[in-house]
């Protein structure tokens, strides 16, 4: 869901503990930024009206809130499907637009989302004083009575507090993004809500009553005696000992899970979820710049991390809570950040409390411990959110407080996890455990490092100790570390919370040194010697049936293409600043990068939104199409997932739009009369192979024989930086390119593996067609998973017309921005919009 809306996606995480068998834990976070001065907030009054806006009105969700909180058991499974709310991704995209306009959100007193309790609760909050007609909420389907119009939480709806005088504008507004906006609500001066159906009262509430919050509940605490940690079991060799943990799922590589989620959209995530040369190195914090928007630019990101260690919680909720915040600040700290800037958003979960004290202990020392940590470390928890909906008939999830930390930072100042060079200096940061003063100072010391740029990777130690640390860090690059001092298998094992492993550039005075990073790949600890990629083999092993990040690949070796002709042609007529039509469909959602991408290379965007709403929104979205693209240079197919790629593959409404003869013809006249190119990137490209523009240069009708873009091999969605190399500069997309340049750019999908019949691939690369290749680390094209992310015949990545005028690529050329990716090797921007607004100068 995150994917399809555009929405980036970081350090994700899954918690292996045999409570979580039943109800798993999974761990994501998200972070919104605003200008303030796009949001007003003022007190809603008489006269003043309330609108819906988004989605319509189901039976879905319906108990959907309490239905989370109840005591589940093996007939749930059934019964309470009815209960799950249906996301409709593409309506939450229009949102997103709407809300990004300033214009729009300075019209908006007040707002609520739908959740829990639906219009009860969403339209009830927004003022003292409310007459609410449900017979104005529009519906999926008719049958609805007053009741579930009342408590329905279907999702993608918005409830917003505007002057009457302003409706009209925020409609407008609405329509304009392709969504429906209505008024549903008036606000009153007598402090009662009041809900209306077929004529009738059917709920007249007072606010004094609803302001109660319900009768005041108090119950027994039991804090019990916490366990005593387990002995440590003498180890067969250290050898033995980090396989252990290389093959322990809590420490094991999630790689196959982390790439199911866009990381990259919104060409702001300055660290890939794993990085190093090999991508192998998990990032500890998700860093994103600031989301300014299109044409402007930023260095300043928010940095995100968790801390949580299952084990310890449910052994001592008190200090596993503790642990939690100080893991999470030290994890922004080790990254660059600054402890003092940062604040903390408490999550907590655990099992049905019921009456009884022992169970209610649990949380209430948990919030102790972390309340402890916020006082000793002068760090606040300013959000939250709470579920006591961990048990599944007699299997409860351990005690669960993770304490997520965030705080700002310059991109430029930002440290990822991976070994960077042989020869340099590895050091231990390390405060007695309890001693909260002398942690803030370490921390303190360690940042004067940070910001001499001495610090060349870190690693925020956590339940693995200084073993995970070195492990994890040596896979990136496979880099390998030599132990020079005293570090015995104590030291290397030890937990000690907030402590921070780093790579120094040089020897310093303080700190306690561990030993030296090296060339020959291996772990030199205890006078044994531990193969990185063996240990990196057991790493990714041990989760690979359950997220797997191989797949069967053809025997076929593909060759390096090479086309060296360039393009005899030029524009009639030069730009300065050629004009793109940038078409926003329901599910388009790298607009936003597109056009920033435009911008840098010197192309004025233009952003035309196609709305289906009705016939003749449609019919006016055509004109407004056939206009742009009559009066541009270029037309930009964007990514994304149109229609939600549903039926039967990506692509398919932006195909039957195109295929309107007004569009057709104005497509036709751009490419064919007046010089004009084409671009198609992921969802573009998918469009581009339905119409066939690529590989024919016109629209027209395909045959089964024609290429397509179908299904990647792994059978999931994939998310990563791949390699990919310049086959062929025959178009004016790659005039400033030229045959075996490689660039690493970004992919995010999970249909984009090219196939067609071999004499087809034959005339492709007969006529210099095949534009780019998936290539591996020596630049050798290659069928191998981890190279070519879907498995597309001849590694093809992209693919040309013709005549070079029209481009169909998979790769995210347009999300690259200064500071991004700082944890990924090779040349990241690849001149394609610069060689387009070349091509016209």
């Amino acid at each position: 869901y995150g994917n399809q809306i555009g929405l980036a996606t970081g350090i994700v995480s899954e918690f292996y503990h045999p409570g979580y068998v039943a109800k798993h834990m999974e761990l994501g976070a998200v972070v919104g930024a605003v200008p303030s001065a796009q949001v007003v907030r003022l007190t809603p009054e008489p006269g003043d009206v309330v609108l819906l806006l988004g989605g319509r009105t189901g039976r879905d969700g319906i108990g959907g809130a309490t239905g989370s909180s109840k005591s589940h058991t093996m007939d749930s499974l059934q019964t309470m499907g009815s209960e799950v709310q249906k996301g409709n991704a593409p309506e939450e995209r229009k949102l997103q637009r709407l809300f990004r306009n300033p214009d729009v959100t300075r019209l908006i007193k007040r707002c609520n989302d739908f959740g829990a309790g639906g219009v009860s609760v969403a339209i009830g909050e927004l003022a003292d004083g409310l007459e609410i007609d449900l017979n104005a909420v529009r519906k999926k389907y008719e049958g609805l009575d007053g009741t579930e119009l009342a408590i329905s939480e279907s999702q993608e709806r918005m409830a917003v507090c505007v002057a009457k005088e302003d409706a009209e504008k925020l409609i407008a507004f609405a329509t304009a993004e392709n969504l429906e906006a209505y008024i549903v609500a008036v606000v009153t001066q007598e402090p009662r809500m009041v809900m209306r159906w077929n004529g009738q009262v059917i709920a007249n509430l007072s606010r004094a009553f609803l302001n109660t919050n319900g009768a005041v509940k108090h119950t027994d605490v039991c804090v019990p005696q916490p366990e005593k940690a387990k002995p440590v079991q003498p180890r067969r060799s250290i050898a033995a000992a980090f396989a252990d943990m290389a093959g322990d799922p809590r420490f094991a590589s999630q790689r196959g899970l982390g790439e199911r989620f866009d990381s990259t959209i919104g060409a702001g995530s300055v660290l890939a979820p794993f990085g190093g040369i090999h991508q192998k190195t998990p990032a500890q914090v998700m860093a994103g710049l600031l989301p300014v928007g299109p044409g402007r630019k930023t260095d300043t990101c928010s940095v995100m991390a968790w801390g949580f260690d299952p084990k310890l919680m449910e052994r001592n909720p008190y200090s596993g809570a503790y642990c939690a915040v100080v893991e999470s600040v030290a994890k922004l700290t080790a990254a660059g950040a600054d402890p003092n800037l940062a604040y903390l958003t408490l999550q907590e979960y655990f099992e049905r409390l019921g009456s009884d004290p022992k169970r209610w202990g649990k949380p209430f020392a948990a919030l102790l411990g972390a309340y402890q940590a916020q006082m000793d470390l002068d760090c606040a928890a300013i959000g939250g959110k709470d579920s006591m909906s961990g048990s599944f008939m007699d299997l409860d999830v351990p005690p669960t407080l993770v304490s997520f930390a965030i705080a700002p930072a310059k991109a430029q100042d930002i440290i990822s996890g991976e070994f960077k060079q042989a020869g340099h200096p590895v050091y231990l940061f390390s405060a007695p455990n309890g001693d909260a003063e002398a942690l803030k100072a370490l921390w303190s010391q360690y940042r004067s490092l940070t910001q001499s740029g001495k610090v060349c990777s870190a690693w925020a130690l956590s339940a693995g100790g200084v073993a995970e640390g070195l492990m994890k860090m040596s896979f990136g690059n496979g880099i390998g570390f030599s132990a020079t001092g005293e570090l015995d298998e104590e030291a290397l094992f030890h937990v000690s919370y907030g402590s921070i492993l780093a790579e120094l550039r040089e020897e310093i005075p303080f700190g306690t040194k561990l030993g030296v990073t090296t060339s020959d790949g291996r772990l030199t600890l205890c006078g044994e010697e531990i193969e990185v990629s063996e240990l990196c083999r057991i790493w990714e092993g041990t989760l690979e049936q359950v997220y797997p990040t191989k797949a069967a690949s053809s025997d076929a070796k593909p060759v390096p293409l090479s086309c060296d002709t360039r393009p005899d042609y030029a524009p009639a007529v030069k730009a300065a600043r050629p004009r793109a039509v940038i078409p926003v469909f329901p599910g388009t959602n790298c607009e936003y990068d597109t056009a920033n991408a435009c911008l840098r290379a010197g192309i004025e965007p233009e952003v035309v939104v196609v709305r289906n709403l009705t016939t003749r929104h449609l019919l006016e979205s055509e004109q407004e199409m056939e206009r742009a693209i009559r009066n541009a240079q270029m037309v930009i197919l964007p990514g994304g997932f149109s229609g939600g790629d549903e039926p039967d593959g990506s692509g398919k409404f932006i195909a039957s739009f195109f295929r309107n003869p007004r569009i057709r013809d104005a497509v036709h006249g751009l490419l064919k009369n007046r010089d004009g190119l084409m671009l198609g990137i992921c969802n573009g490209f998918q469009a581009l192979v339905k119409l066939g523009l690529v590989p024919y240069g016109e629209i027209r009708d395909l045959k089964q024989t024609d290429p397509t873009l179908t299904f990647n091999l792994i059978g999931r969605h994939q998310s990563r930086y791949v390699q990919t190399r310049v086959a062929s500069v025959k178009s004016p997309w790659m005039l400033l390119s030229k045959v075996d340049d490689i660039y690493t750019v970004p992919i995010s999908h999970g249909e984009g593996r090219f196939t067609a019949p071999a004499d087809v691939i034959d005339r492709l690369v007969q006529n210099g067609q095949v534009a780019t290749q998936y290539v591996d680390l020596s630049g050798n094209p290659s069928m191998d998973v981890s190279f070519n992310p879907n498995g597309s015949v001849c590694a093809i990545e992209g693919i040309f017309s013709p005549d070079g005028r029209v481009f169909g690529k998979m790769g995210h050329t347009e999300r690259w921005n200064p500071g991004v990716a700082k944890n990924i090797a090779g040349n990241l921007e690849m001149p394609l919009f610069e060689s387009g607004a070349f091509y016209f100068k």
